[in-house]
């Protein structure tokens, strides 16, 4: 028993590691890869604590080297969806009652751990299994993923110590902040290990338990994720790892009476498809379930004449072609004034002529391959249209002998409602139209109806003014709106990231808001001095 409310280590974002030549963490992740890569490992689903090798298997291979396999992993079906709900409600009572300093000392312990030789681990299983290159790797997954810890305790605590004023003599007023009457139900993407993690562990931290279902082309890295969670001391039950496809384990999971919320990343029309499920047969549930969701995206950049070129190209290749373009926030429309264009268009050129593309484990390589050939065969189709359509400016083809390489792509249309510019790809593929320069208040409207998402958008310019018009005009366009700089990179704790209209609900990961959604507040009333006369005043 431990009577206090105590201080947390005040979170500080992790320290980016550079992985330069000959530096020591090279040398260690090195060794991981080639440790990692020699071996296939058997992913397994787990439900209170036990693994579970259904036999039903599927590869999971390296998508720069695709007939490489580095995982069999184990899918579940139906009736182990129903026990991974059962085991996710028979642990709910336990680990809601614990201390949330208790709860919050898991996860804690989780975050210092991924600091050490977790680090490695986690890191080249993301390189390997999902293409990513080292850098990408260190940000997406070791340190945003430490930040989703340490700074979900710190907003956690702040909550707590939300409390109504106590200025009514005779009584005192608390607010019990519950977690939801229900499991909740994790859905996480490829594309972001640290997203994988946040999205089961966010509830959990502040007394829900859950199901987590990961996406099966990102199953070594989430299963890395599972067995750090054990080594930090979660309990057997408070989160349950299914694998399997969505058609045969989701209806079953999110149709649950006593499912309380889903925590989901994923594509628009999945979400919209639980959403619709969920609606067609509220009254089912024990409670109305917390839909949370970070959907599709159609990122853009629009740029002022004022705009400095140098700067636009940079992130015009950054942000739409690090990782492939498989990032939720990745810039794939571009908005760019006609006197701009020759300077901008040539120098995106030519860096992408410098930008080599490959294989994770040579440190050279700046790109990699998108995830599977259900990806690689979708953007060389776009592709083969655009080829015919637009202007290449450069990159074009795909190339699948060895790999899923999908060259970094830009092109140049003509009409800014083409399909390219309004499509969310999620690839290394970017479309800009060129527009006068004395239509810049014209086409901010184009840029705010061009998609029907709003998750990022940057705006480019040396003009203030320039700058404030387009803050106001594109208030609705994006949840994370950047100026002077690429769409992509928010901070945990700094720029809590989420988007609305087809991008998501908006509730911000990494923040006090996202967290809210998996609390249930009770307001408590306790009077000293309780009336013993049922008579008011007013009837004397």
């Amino acid at each position: 028993m431990n009577a206090s409310v105590a201080a947390v280590p005040p979170p500080l974002n992790e320290p980016v590691r550079a992985y330069a030549p000959g530096s020591p963490e090279r040398a260690s992740i090195e060794r991981e890869l080639h440790l990692q890569a020699g071996a296939v490992v058997d992913v397994p689903c787990v439900v209170a604590g036990k693994r579970i090798f259904t036999g039903r298997t599927r590869d999971v291979c390296m998508p720069c080297d695709h007939g490489h396999v580095l995982a069999r992993v184990h899918l579940g079906g139906p009736e182990l969806a129903e026990a991974a709900v059962l085991a996710a409600e028979s642990a709910r009572r336990d680990w809601s009652a614990l201390s949330w300093e208790s709860r919050a000392a898991v996860f804690l312990r989780a975050a210092d751990l991924l600091t050490g030789p977790w680090r490695d681990r986690v890191n080249a299983a993301t390189m390997l299994g999902q293409a990513k290159t080292v850098h990408q790797a260190e940000i997406d997954s070791a340190c945003e993923l430490i930040d989703f810890w340490r700074f979900n305790v710190h907003f956690y605590r702040q909550i707590l110590a939300e409390q109504p004023p106590a200025h009514s003599p005779g009584t005192w007023n608390r607010t019990d902040h519950r977690p939801l009457d229900g499991f909740v139900l994790a859905i996480t993407p490829f594309n972001f290990t640290s997203i994988a993690g946040n999205l089961p562990t966010a509830p959990a931290l502040v007394g829900n338990t859950v199901v987590w279902k990961p996406a099966v082309t990102s199953s070594l890295s989430a299963w890395k994720l599972f067995e750090l969670l054990e080594a930090a001391g979660l309990p057997a039950g408070v989160i349950n790892f299914v694998n399997g496809d969505g058609a045969d384990v989701g209806p079953i999971l999110y149709g649950r009476p006593e499912l309380g919320g889903v925590h989901f990343t994923g594509s628009t029309g999945v979400f919209q498809g639980i959403w619709q499920s969920i609606s067609r047969d509220i009254a089912r549930y024990r409670c109305y379930p917390r839909l949370v969701g970070e959907t599709g995206g159609k990122d853009f950049i629009v740029a002022h004449p004022s705009a400095n070129a140098r700067a636009l190209a940079v992130a015009i290749v950054r942000g739409g072609f690090e990782y492939q373009g498989q990032k939720c926030s990745a810039a794939s429309r571009v908005y760019v004034p006609r006197s701009l264009w020759p300077a901008v268009r040539q120098q995106c050129a030519e860096m992408m002529a410098e930008m080599k593309q490959g294989d994770v484990r040579d440190f050279k390589n700046f790109v990699a391959a998108v995830i599977d050939q259900r990806a690689f065969k979708k953007h060389d189709a776009w592709l083969s249209r655009l080829r015919s359509e637009t202007e290449i400016v450069a990159g074009g083809h795909a190339h699948g002998e060895k790999g899923w390489f999908v060259e970094p792509t830009l092109c140049r249309v003509d009409d800014p409602r083409h399909e390219v510019m309004q499509t969310e790809l999620f690839g290394p593929i970017v479309s800009a139209f060129v527009y006068e320069d004395a239509e810049w208040s014209k086409v901010l409207g184009v840029v705010d109806r061009g998609s029907p998402y709003a998750l990022t958008g940057a705006v480019f310019s040396d003009d203030r003014y320039a700058v404030e018009e387009a803050l106001a005009a594109l208030r609705g366009a994006a949840g994370n709106f950047y100026i002077n700089d690429k769409p992509t990179g928010a901070v945990v704790g700094q720029q809590p990231f989420g988007g609305g209209r087809a991008s998501g609900t908006n509730d911000k990961a990494g923040a006090a808001v996202n967290l809210m959604r998996w609390i249930s507040p009770r307001s408590i009333k306790e009077t000293f001095n309780p009336p013993l006369d049922w008579r008011y005043p007013f009837l004397g």
